[in-house]
This record gives structure tokens, C-alpha cells and sequence, in this order.
């Protein structure tokens, strides 16, 4: 089940609640009880990693092209001349 956090817009009470993807947002503040609670976007805590994922998830900068760009199976044209 994802951590979901969560802030009041009038009273800004901040939580992290552990819900199913299923369950309706939270509207009622446990503070405050205004019905001001939002989820807050934010990042995922981990990171997908072995086998099964793409080549360039999570890559950055030269690590992005790992394939050799010589070794293409692809044809190649002519060169003009």
C-alpha cells in the first residue's frame, strides 16, 4: 500500500497516511476538522532496478547510451560519393 501525504490548506497540519490506491482522499482535517486536506504530490521513495526494466530508466548524462553505436543491426546506405 503507498504512503500518501497529505497538508491542510487552512491550518497547513501535515500527515503521511498509509491508504490503498482504491480508498477515497482524505477531505476532513484531524487538526483543524475543516475539510481542507489535500494530498500533496510528491516523488516515489525507491527506484526500479535489475532485469525488466528499460535500458535508460534512471540514467543520466553518458550512462544513457549503453549500446555500442557501431554494433547496429540495422543496414547501412552507401556512402555518397
Amino acid at each position: 500500500m503507498p504512503i500518501y501525504e497529505y497538508v491542510c490548506n487552512e491550518c497547513g497540519f501535515e500527515k503521511d497516511v498509509l491508504q490503498k490506491m482504491s480508498d477515497e482522499p482524505l477531505k476532513d482535517c484531524p487538526s483543524c476538522q475543516e475539510p481542507a486536506f489535500r494530498k500533496r504530490i510528491s516523488a516515489a521513495g525507491f527506484r526500479l532496478a535489475g532485469t525488466g526494466w528499460y535500458e535508460t530508466d534512471f540514467k543520466t548524462g553518458s550512462k544513457k547510451n549503453l549500446v555500442d553505436k557501431g554494433s547496429s543491426s540495422a543496414s547501412k546506405e552507401p556512402a555518397a560519393g
